[in-house]
């Protein structure tokens, strides 16, 4: 995909949502930040199931580092890895009330250094809070951007990379949401929605399929 085909990609995806943004609920840096580290390896509908529970009851870093790990898990128990995440969300409530007079920091590094954040956590906080222009790449933006040769790359970072060089800078703050929206509901895994689509037409994946559907109907 050239640049040109990158602004047209964009273009469509923005037009069909003009203002894209996180399916998980959160009213507060805080709130967000607990989420995202909730939904690693979990659905954004499961995490909201668990704190839509949790966060009326306890919604700040003295809250939830009140409940303990026991008292944060029977809120949590129902998503992925809870075990870890429960003991993982402890500690980084510490830290904050610790280092960081308990606000969420505007800084990768120490959004990092925070047990249970990695650099997609903190790039989530980083673009939807703080509004860097930055890109959280997940198992959709990894799929979606090799498919559709909108930035291909081996490896999670690889495509990161490659994302923030190729997409233009007026779409960038938003390419996130776009393209995580976009994996997660019409480029998913086993069966593209392909036909409907808006930007079928630039996907090289999509253009291979209707070549090789061509030739066997020439035949």
């Amino acid at each position: 995909m050239n640049q040109a085909q990158r602004h047209e990609f964009f273009a469509a995806l923005k037009a069909h949502n003009p203002e894209p943004t996180t399916e998980l609920n959160f009213s507060s840096t805080f709130e967000l930040l607990i989420a995202v580290i909730l939904s690693a390896q979990a659905t954004d509908i499961g995490v909201n199931k668990a704190t839509d529970k949790l966060y009326p009851i306890a919604n700040t870093p003295e809250a939830i580092l009140a409940l303990g790990v026991d008292g944060l898990k029977q809120y949590i128990k129902t998503i992925g890895l809870f075990n870890s995440k429960a003991a993982n969300v402890i500690k980084t409530c510490q830290q904050l009330i610790t280092l960081h007079n308990s606000e969420v920091p505007d800084d990768r590094d120490a959004l990092e250094a925070l047990p249970g954040v990695g650099r997609k956590t903190a790039n989530v906080i980083l673009n939807t809070v703080f509004k860097h222009p930055v890109i959280a790449v997940d198992t959709h933006l990894f799929r979606l951007s090799n498919r559709t040769g909108l930035a291909k790359g081996k490896t999670v970072r690889a495509v990161e990379d490659r994302l923030m060089k190729v997409v233009p800078n007026e779409f960038k703050q938003d390419a996130h949401h776009w393209l995580i929206l976009h994996g997660r509901y019409i480029c998913i895994a086993r069966k593209p929605q392909c036909k409907i689509c808006v930007v079928n037409h630039l996907c090289n994946d999509y253009r291979r399929q209707q070549k090789v559907i061509a030739k066997a109907s020439s035949q």
